[in-house]
């Protein structure tokens, strides 16, 4: 940049060049978090290649890292990254070219490129700019979820790409280990760039193919949006409101199916939580003590329209159409005791059978102790205690230890509570259940 137009914040003396560092790179890896998806998409239309458009978009951020902590972080960092990492692509394209040009000059094929011609980077631009749907992040979400790849391996990936999330988040997400995560994306992306994917949007008949991976794929981002695996915020809003636009956008293009209406209107009705579900300070506020004035009832107007709609398609006992019912029932409840217990525990049974999953158990048996009592909860609670996949699901204890709690099994509860701090990697979610555990234990 050059002259009064400057886009740079300057340090303002090097006696806080300590500070300032340390400052420019928590921004730099918020801004990596918020803009890693929509600039590995960017770069993406241009190359054509996931892979190698991380890879660029990673070079831009080591760019960063050099640049900013010296020149200040830039009026728009995400435009910054953007521009560097789309530069950098254009570079890699015209040097392919030359390359390719080089071989025809001396007679050779170019096997390198593994096509006859290099791709001209203008004429790549505009073929970017025809694409059926002007979505650079929904062109991306499809292009991972390519049949090519296994389910695990696409979930994996998009979650990766879209979601700016480490190997280690998504583990948890799935409840396997953090080295089968990164054995899956790394695969995953050799195995799009070997088969040649298309970077686009499918048409009609094979969109609907991919459409299930798609729908889990923004499902997760959301999850991940709304309860942070692990960091110092208890949740991450701008992934819940890029999982909700995109299955918006997914309502467009699949106007007939249920369970796409159904995934929306789950993640409407939850997205209208958010605003109560940390107090001023930023500290976790559980469902039950949440002040329902603050819901956004315009998302809740959105999600019930949505889930009628899915309803009318016929799609009521899809797992995201069931789920936003559970939704539903809290939406419609004025206070915590107005909730349908009962109801609830009667759209968990059909779920355990449509979506059956030790996390659906356990969601269940917190329902069955609200509506029939804690006694009946923990049975159900004790019973997955030896469920392999919630081994290091830290909310198998805390659950546990909220309805030992209500039995007046205090110490047990403390334990329980103590236990499940020591299993989350999220800040403020381990400060919470801290103050149960302190709780816990009645004053004498």
């Amino acid at each position: 940049m050059h002259g009064r137009s400057s886009t740079w914040t300057r340090p303002r003396s090097s006696r806080a060049e300590p500070v300032t560092q340390a400052a420019t790179h928590r921004a730099i890896e918020a801004v990596w978090r918020i803009e890693s998806a929509r600039i590995i998409a960017g770069v993406a239309r241009l190359v054509r290649d996931v892979g190698l458009a991380e890879e660029l978009a990673q070079d831009a951020l080591v760019a960063a890292l050099e640049r900013w902590p010296g020149d200040g972080v830039p009026d728009n960092p995400g435009a910054w990254l953007m521009t560097t990492a789309k530069n950098r692509a254009l570079d890699r394209l015209r040097q392919a070219a030359l390359h390719a040009r080089k071989h025809e000059e001396y007679g050779h094929e170019s096997e390198a490129l593994g096509e006859t011609h290099a791709p001209d980077p203008a004429a790549l631009v505009e073929a970017a700019r025809d694409d059926e749907v002007g979505d650079d992040l929904l062109r991306l979400i499809f292009t991972a979820c390519h049949p090519v790849l296994s389910t695990d391996a696409r979930v994996a990936l998009t979650l990766r790409l879209l979601g700016g999330l480490t190997a280690g988040e998504i583990a948890r997400a799935f409840l396997v280990p953090e080295a089968t995560i990164a054995q899956r994306i790394v695969r995953a992306k050799r195995s799009l760039s070997a088969a040649k994917v298309p970077f686009e949007v499918p048409r009609a008949q094979e969109r609907q193919v991919r459409l299930e991976s798609v729908l889990e794929v923004i499902y997760l981002v959301f999850n991940e949006g709304y309860s942070a695996t692990a960091g110092d915020d208890w949740m991450r809003p701008a992934l819940c409101g890029e999982a909700l636009r995109l299955a918006r956008v997914l309502a467009g293009l699949a106007p007939d199916d249920g369970e796409v209406h159904g995934l929306c209107a789950l993640l409407e009705i939850q997205a209208s939580r958010i605003p109560a579900r940390t107090d001023a300070d930023g500290r976790p506020v559980l469902l039950m003590d949440q002040d329902r004035a603050r819901w956004d009832p315009l998302l809740i107007r959105r999600g019930l329209a949505a889930l009628a709609r899915a309803e009318a398609l016929g799609g009521a006992r899809g797992a995201y159409a069931l789920q936003a019912a559970l939704a539903a029932c809290h939406a419609r409840a004025r206070t915590p005791d107005d909730t349908d217990w009962e109801q609830i525990v009667a759209l968990y049974d059909v779920l355990a059978q449509i979506a059956p999953s030790p996390v659906v158990e356990l969601n269940r048996a917190v329902a069955v102790g609200m509506a029939f009592g804690p006694a009946a909860g923990l049975e159900l609670a004790d019973a997955l205690r030896s469920e392999p996949a919630l081994a290091s699901y830290h909310w198998l204890p805390s659950v546990r230890g909220d309805l030992l709690h209500k039995l007046g099994r205090h110490a047990e509860a403390r334990e329980e509570f103590l236990r499940a701090a020591a299993m989350t990697r999220n800040l403020r979610e381990q400060e919470l259940l801290l103050e149960r555990a302190a709780q816990a234990l009645p004053s004498h």
